[in-house]
Order: C-alpha cells, then sequence, then structure tokens
C-alpha cells in the first residue's frame, strides 16, 4: 500500500515500479489531478522548455544566474543520472531524501481520495507525472519566485504543459528524436515541442534551418505569443579556450556584451546565448549584464562535456544532433596521443546514423562498445556490428562498464584523451560507478 511507505528508499522504488501498473493519462486527467492537488506552485513565475537537444543546460544557466541575482528558483529536470532527487534542484540545490519523501507522502495521499472523473478511470499518475506533481509541491512548500520546468517528451502532451499560466516560454533546438511520438519531420517535431505556447507569452529559440523556424512562427502566431528569436549573427567572436569559451552576444537593450561559459562544449554557447535572451524578458532590475555573465561563467552542468578526471570527457549525446554538435568539439581539442571513444545507446535511438557520423568523423583511433544495464539497452553485439560496418578502426567490446571504464580511463596513456558518450543512462552508470572505491 502506497499509505505504508514512510522512507525515501521505499517512495523511490515505488515510483520506478509505476510504469508497470499505468499507462499514459490525457491531459485533461493531469490537469484535474493538479487541480486536485490544489495547482501547487501556481504563485510561482513559470519558464517552461521545450526541445530535442539543450533543454538541461538552458534550465541550469536560467537557475545559475537566478541564484546569481538573489532570486529564488526551483527546476525541475529529467533525467537524472544518479539519484533521482537530481530532478528537484531549489536554489542550485538538489532536495534531500526528507523533502522528496514529504514531496513524495502528500502526492499520494491525495490518491486516497480521487474527484469522480479520475475514481471512474482508476487514474494514477505515471512515472513522469508523479515526478512533476512532486516538483510543484516542492516549489510550493519552499516559495521559490520562479520555478523552471523542463518538458520530459515532447511539449503539447506533456504533463508539464498543464500549467496553464507561464510567464515566459523557450524552444531549444529541434531535432530527429522520439520520432514514433513527435512525427517524421522537423517541422511536425517542432510543432508537438511548441505546443508549450500561451497567449501574450514571450517564446525564445534559437533560429534554426527554415523549417523549424517557419513551424515555430507559425504555431507562435496561432498562440498569440511574441517570438523573440536568437539569430546566429547574435553570437560572434568565439575563442576556444582549453575549459572555457569566451564569446560575444548582442542584447536586446545593449550593443555586443561579452560572456563565458566554463566548457569546452561549442554547443553551449547557443544554449547560454538562449538563456541570457530569456533572462532579458524577464526585466527584472536585479539581473543585470555583470550578474548575468557571473551567472553564466559560474554554470556547471553534468554529462554534457563534462571533464570527470585529466582529459576523460563524458557526453550524453544521444542522438544525430547531439553527436553532430559532440564531432565538432571534439575536433577543437588538439590531442598528442590517441582519442578513444566509448560507446553505448538504448534501442530506440537513431544508433545507426549516430554510430555512422562518429565513423566518419575520423577522429578517434579506438572505439569501445559496452551494453547498459537499463532494460532498453541496445545489444552488445548489434553495438559492436554496426562499428565493424563503418570503421576500420579497433573496435573493443566490453561485457562491463567496470571492465571498459578499467582499460580505457585508469589504462590510458598521459597524452591520451578519452571520450564517454551516448544515453544518459550511460553517463549515470558512468557517474555512479565513479563514486564506488575501486575494486568495490
Amino acid at each position: 500500500m502506497i499509505s505504508e511507505i514512510h522512507t525515501y528508499r521505499e517512495a523511490e522504488e515505488y515510483i520506478n515500479t509505476i510504469p508497470k501498473f499505468t499507462s499514459k493519462n490525457s491531459m485533461e486527467h493531469t490537469r484535474i489531478f493538479l487541480k486536485h492537488l490544489g495547482n501547487p506552485g501556481q504563485n510561482s513565475k513559470i519558464i517552461h522548455i521545450a526541445g530535442t537537444n539543450g533543454k538541461g543546460s538552458v534550465c541550469a544557466y536560467l537557475c545559475s544566474v537566478l541564484k546569481e541575482a538573489g532570486i529564488s528558483a526551483g527546476m525541475f529536470i529529467s533525467p537524472h543520472l544518479v539519484t533521482m532527487r537530481e530532478r528537484f534542484v531549489v536554489d542550485g540545490e538538489i532536495v534531500s531524501e526528507r523533502v522528496f519523501l514529504e514531496a513524495f507522502r502528500t502526492v499520494a495521499s491525495y490518491l486516497e481520495e480521487l474527484p469522480e472523473e479520475l475514481r471512474r478511470i482508476s487514474y494514477h499518475p505515471t512515472f513522469f507525472e508523479f515526478l512533476f506533481f512532486m516538483a510543484m509541491v516542492i516549489f510550493e512548500r519552499s516559495g521559490v519566485e520562479y520555478a523552471v520546468l523542463e518538458t520530459g517528451l515532447g511539449g503539447r502532451l506533456d504533463a508539464t504543459n498543464s500549467v496553464e499560466s507561464k510567464t515566459l516560454c523557450i524552444l531549444t533546438s529541434i531535432g530527429y528524436d522520439h520520432m514514433e511520438y513527435l512525427g517524421d519531420t522537423l517541422a511536425k517535431i517542432a510543432s508537438e515541442k511548441a505546443g508549450i505556447l500561451r497567449a501574450n507569452t514571450p517564446v525564445v529559440y534559437p533560429v534554426q534551418c527554415e523549417e523549424v523556424t517557419h513551424a515555430i512562427e507559425e504555431c507562435a502566431l496561432r498562440a498569440g505569443a511574441p517570438t523573440f528569436p536568437v539569430e546566429k549573427h547574435a553570437i560572434k567572436e568565439m575563442k576556444i579556450r582549453h575549459k572555457t569559451i569566451d564569446f560575444s552576444l548582442h542584447l536586446l537593450y545593449y550593443d555586443y556584451i561579452s560572456f563565458t561559459v566554463s566548457t569546452s562544449a561549442v554547443y553551449q554557447t547557443e544554449n547560454a546565448s538562449v538563456a541570457v535572451r530569456a533572462l532579458e524578458l524577464l526585466k527584472d532590475e536585479r539581473i543585470t549584464v555583470p550578474v548575468m555573465q557571473a551567472g553564466i561563467f559560474r554554470t556547471c552542468w553534468e554529462g554534457r562535456m563534462e571533464e570527470i578526471m585529466p582529459a576523460v570527457y563524458l557526453d550524453g549525446a544521444h542522438n544525430i544532433d547531439g553527436i553532430r554538435a559532440f564531432v565538432e568539439t571534439v575536433k577543437t581539442q588538439p590531442c598528442k596521443g590517441k582519442r578513444k571513444l566509448l560507446y553505448s545507446v538504448v534501442k530506440d535511438k537513431q544508433y545507426q546514423r549516430v554510430i555512422g557520423a562518429l565513423a566518419s568523423s575520423g577522429l578517434f583511433d579506438v572505439a569501445g562498445v559496452v551494453a547498459l544495464s537499463d532494460a532498453r539497452a541496445l545489444p552488445l553485439a548489434v553495438l559492436e556490428d554496426y562499428f565493424r560496418q563503418y570503421t576500420e578502426w579497433e573496435c573493443r567490446t566490453y561485457e562491463t562498464l567496470d571492465t571498459a571504464v578499467e582499460e580505457l580511463v585508469f589504462g590510458k596513456d598521459d597524452e591520451d584523451k578519452v571520450y564517454i558518450v551516448g544515453s544518459l543512462y550511460l553517463v549515470g552508470e558512468v557517474k555512479a560507478l565513479l563514486r564506488r572505491p575501486r575494486h568495490d
């Protein structure tokens, strides 16, 4: 019984079992349950973010600047890498087990006396809905001024879109992902993501290909949402250093202003620029140019070209656009030794195109593949077969992640560079592994 859950571990275990006994709910039913909860978090100013790549990074940049300005903010993101608590961040800190459990028990208590419309269909929140409801409860109790919500999948039908009143919407880079749910063209995918738009609520987005930009503009016109695109020429004078990138951004109310991102990932200049444009639109006198510069510089986002050890990089690029951005960043990093790659992915991703792009880059000397522990993991034999089809590199297969990390990471020469890339599940498993004592 859900009412008998009294510890964090029990709550986490219950949430992990939800996919086994429930299915996707309609947006109407999600809204009814949110109202049943008392519409928690609605007193916060909501910034809603959808897109294919860069959502989490933009969330992180926004919240870092808000914290720098002394403004309380909550952030709801997905997926988590190691602990489920990572999905809930308040003022830059993930929530405690106590806060997590209290929010869980609150949502659970409202399931015991459902309104008639929900009782009639034996309603139960999905895995993602349950976490979203917990986030809104946490933000309500924390009294955050801003609630930054990242969509889980798509936008129009995402649980986070049950929130009606929004201060700002953001659409990050749009690419091919989850096509079985969102559509088989970029225009269709962009339109699904743009389902988060609201009348008189500004929307910020990077200018991409004509197909995507046109779809976003059409959706914004129908919704009555003012558009604030970040043009490519707004970002210039990029200087890539070892662990930082300097660039200039044309602001709405200033000329070009210099910013520095604390990463070697070139794609983060666009994500930071989108965040800055959004922050400008808040028109909050506490968010000054120096505050934005400091907040952007101090942002650290795990699993995005993250240097987890000297010359060992971790990147959760799992679709073709993410891999292309990853490859462009690797090209900027000189290497006197060998570049070694460790890759894995779940089977519902575009792994054929991704492996082809990695192989055709000509950047790596060794390719390693390992199967994930997740149920949706692509089998090791399939990973190996595709790499051998696309490249003449040395291809190594590893039955366990422990073995792969021991050989590629701890066994590398000083001048080698190791890149661990693919599914965010891989990123999480690597992080969890490295937190354990070796030979444990």
